[in-house]
């Protein structure tokens, strides 16, 4: 299992190859054993594999092709419905219609996420998560016809590749892990920690190709602005309020 984290890959090509069910099964049963706050398990998964849902999901994830490739589309919510229906039915009033909620059951989902991302790995199965799903997360509501109390938090694609991507760069372990307290960065320790990542060939390509300075202006500038961030934080908020959790 080890190895299978310290060798993840993000797939982005897949194989037309479906994806057995008793393995499905056997990943989704290893998800449901994540951890959740109080074991309440406030979160669902809808599985998706019908082509025509499958380009509707498509369509919501900016048209990324993978969507259509992979066999297997896993959207995860944040899911306070069954668990306030469930009071309901027993006599126990709910009390989960706040933000604190939201951010109990979408940590819940992310969890179950990870642990679904995992075990699929383990069986040989490629993924990818999407994190445009918060981004059009209201569609993906209309798509999937996801009830008050539910919000999509992220997705999975999952199949057999069809390619074998390097690791990822990732910043060294120093870069995020802090002894007994926080402790701040220094110029010198910024330098240090994200010499390796700026020194790539990737890097210097793709400064190259936007006509930009630094590794970090391609982020600010290019892949998440100010602008975008402010614009998406907008409709995730009122697809939160909208579900009934602000």
């Amino acid at each position: 299992m080890l190895d299978t984290i310290l060798n993840h890959r993000s797939i982005r090509k897949y194989k037309n190859d479906p994806v057995n069910q008793e393995i499905l099964n056997e990943i989704l049963q290893a998800a449901t054993m994540a951890s959740t706050t109080g074991n309440m398990q406030v979160y669902s998964i809808i599985v998706t594999s019908e082509p025509a849902l499958k380009e509707r999901l498509w369509e919501a994830h900016f048209k990324q092709n993978m969507v259509l490739q992979a066999p297997l589309i896993l959207t995860f919510c944040a899911d306070f419905n069954r668990f306030s229906l469930w009071c309901r039915h027993r006599k126990a009033n709910p009390g989960y219609d706040n933000f604190l909620s939201f951010m109990t059951a979408a940590i819940d989902a992310l969890l179950v996420a990870q642990n679904c991302a995992v075990a699929a790995e383990e069986k040989g199965l490629g993924i990818c998560y999407l994190g445009t799903t918060t981004y059009n997360a209201d569609k993906i509501i209309d798509i999937l016809e996801l009830p008050r109390s539910v919000v999509p938090v992220t997705t999975l694609v999952i199949g057999y590749p069809a390619d074998d991507p390097g690791l990822t760069d990732r910043l060294p372990v120093e870069a995020v892990v802090h002894g007994e307290k926080y402790r701040n960065y220094a110029a010198e320790d910024i330098d240090r920690l994200y010499a390796e990542k700026e020194g790539l060939p990737l890097t210097k390509k793709l400064l190259e190709e936007n006509g930009l300075e630094t590794l970090a202006q391609i982020f600010t500038e290019k892949r998440y602005t100010r602008k975008d961030n402010e614009f998406f934080s907008g409709k995730y908020l009122d697809v939160i309020r909208k579900q009934g959790f602000l």
